[in-house]
């Protein structure tokens, strides 16, 4: 799979992305939530509570959202990437030619 990288500010807190393509003349609509988490909100001091911290924050996220990517932590913060589970799947089955 191909992939397209669209930069988006670093900012602390929720961005609601939504993405509409058209690819062969099909359309997709796909959202995305980024959530730049400060690690203030764990009070993770090591490497292994920062992974617990980011284990209970997937945990306990909106049911109706999946983790697509973590991104590189820094010291501060770690960004994380949601995708709706439905777009996921129609995703899945666009790509994959099950439409």
């Amino acid at each position: 799979m191909l992939n397209l990288a669209i930069p988006i500010p670093n900012v602390l807190g929720q961005q609601d992305i939504e993405i509409e393509m058209k690819m062969n003349g099909q359309r997709q609509k796909l959202r995305y939530r980024v959530e730049v988490v400060p690690w203030t909100e764990c009070q993770a001091g090591n490497a292994e509570d920062r992974v617990d911290c980011i284990r209970a924050l997937l945990r306990e996220y909106d049911q109706d959202w999946m983790i697509y990517h973590i991104g590189q932590p820094t010291e501060h913060y770690v960004p994380l990437t949601f995708i709706r589970k439905e777009d996921w799947a129609a995703q899945h089955r666009w790509l994959w030619n099950e439409v």
